[in-house]
């Protein structure tokens, strides 16, 4: 159980923490660091229902905290189903799984809130959410 009283099956649990590891990602990036450094704001990751506040702090991953929130403020939100979030995150994922515009585009994410520096960062905001991908390649040994 979960603190507000609701149960998450497992692989949503897994795509979370894997989310969870991108402040030790992100840092170790020094090119997506230098192109994010422009990029401050707070923003969401959903990953089916659970909500992940990011705080980013000039292209800095300062904060990733796990919801749920009581009146948290983001930006932006970017918000998928687990089952997406595992197949966009797979080492090699498939044509159409591979891209966050891809996902938006046939309805399987969706993106929320001020879209303004969401596309200014774009290319950044999608290196920063697909570094857990690696994560996946150790692991497996691929």
């Amino acid at each position: 159980m979960t603190p507000d009283g609701s149960s998450h099956d497992a692989a949503t649990l897994r795509i979370v923490e894997r989310f969870e590891a991108l402040p030790a990602l992100a840092a170790a990036d020094a090119d997506l660091l230098r192109r994010g450094r422009f990029l401050t704001c707070d923003f969401e990751i959903g990953v089916g229902p659970i909500p992940l506040l990011v705080r980013m702090v000039e292209g800095k991953v300062a904060s990733i905290a796990r919801g749920p929130f009581l009146l948290k403020p983001w930006v932006f939100a970017i918000r998928a189903p687990a089952e997406v979030w595992e197949k966009f995150l797979e080492p090699m994922p498939a044509a159409g799984w591979h891209d966050l515009m891809a996902l938006t585009k046939v309805g399987r994410a969706r993106v929320e809130g001020n879209l303004v520096p969401f596309m200014g960062n774009l290319q950044v905001i999608k290196d920063l959410l697909a570094l857990p991908r690696a994560q996946q390649v150790g692991r497996t040994g691929r």
